[in-house]
């Protein structure tokens, strides 16, 4: 059997757009009934990896451990575990080392990254961004809600009213984006709902929306910065 890693848009300093998915980019997972559109990839069934997973009405997934952390953002439906249930816009970190054994009821749809944890990174979160508070942002038109922050890497969602312009910036350690709503622009192209964009380090750029407006989740400071590891990575 060959045991090197499945390598999924492994190299951290190219930039990389995945566009929505589409009903034969599904792939299957180890599970009856549910599916992995794979965004990123390295390592084996236990890997650092960045997927949308969607769960079949009345599907499950085994009990398994998150050996190097687990952070998920629910997209539709209703996800659930032997600690509760997590409807639609429900953030959730369980830190590494943390066990769970997940389904759903009625089907769902989840935004999810395995092993991006930094040492130390142990603080669990549950977060209902449906009613957690909004904060102005830097310019006018934008609202931002943090989600997480930990040792210069940072996750939070981010709210464009239409035909709203950001300042030209560059990320030091990088930018991840999926976009939730509407169609976020910058000067490389448009990004409709369902995108996904991976912006490598010092990467720079100018973004702004039109009349759509857009809701984006933004992770930036992880490129490059140390994390755990599975074994075969």
């Amino acid at each position: 059997m060959d045991s090197s890693p499945l390598l999924i848009n492994a190299d951290f300093d190219q930039r990389v757009v995945i566009p929505p998915a589409g009903d034969g980019d599904w792939v299957a997972s180890p599970s009856p009934g549910v599916w992995r559109y794979p965004l990123d990839r390295v390592g084996g069934e236990v890997a650092r990896a960045t997927s949308i997973v969607r769960y079949a009405p009345a599907s499950s997934f085994s009990p398994h451990t998150h050996g190097g952390g687990e952070e998920f953002l629910v997209l539709e439906g209703v996800f659930s575990d032997e600690h509760g249930d997590y409807p639609a816009g429900t953030y959730v970190r369980n830190p590494p080392g943390t066990t769970h054994a997940p389904f759903t009821r009625e089907g769902c749809t989840i935004f999810v990254k395995l092993w991006q944890f930094a040492e130390g990174d142990t603080a669990p979160v549950k977060m209902d961004t449906r009613s957690a508070v909004w904060y102005p942002g830097l310019v006018p038109g934008l609202s931002v809600m943090p989600l997480h922050e930990f040792d210069g890497v940072s996750s939070a969602l981010v709210k464009w009213a239409p035909n709203t312009r950001f300042n030209t910036h560059t990320h030091p350690g990088g930018e991840e984006i999926l976009v939730l709503e509407g169609v976020f622009r910058d000067e490389a192209g448009s990004y409709p709902a369902g995108t996904w964009l991976r912006s490598p380090r010092w990467s720079r750029h100018t973004p702004w929306t039109e009349s759509e407006g857009a809701l984006i989740y933004v992770k930036v400071g992880h490129l490059g910065a140390p994390m755990l590891k599975p074994d075969d990575y």
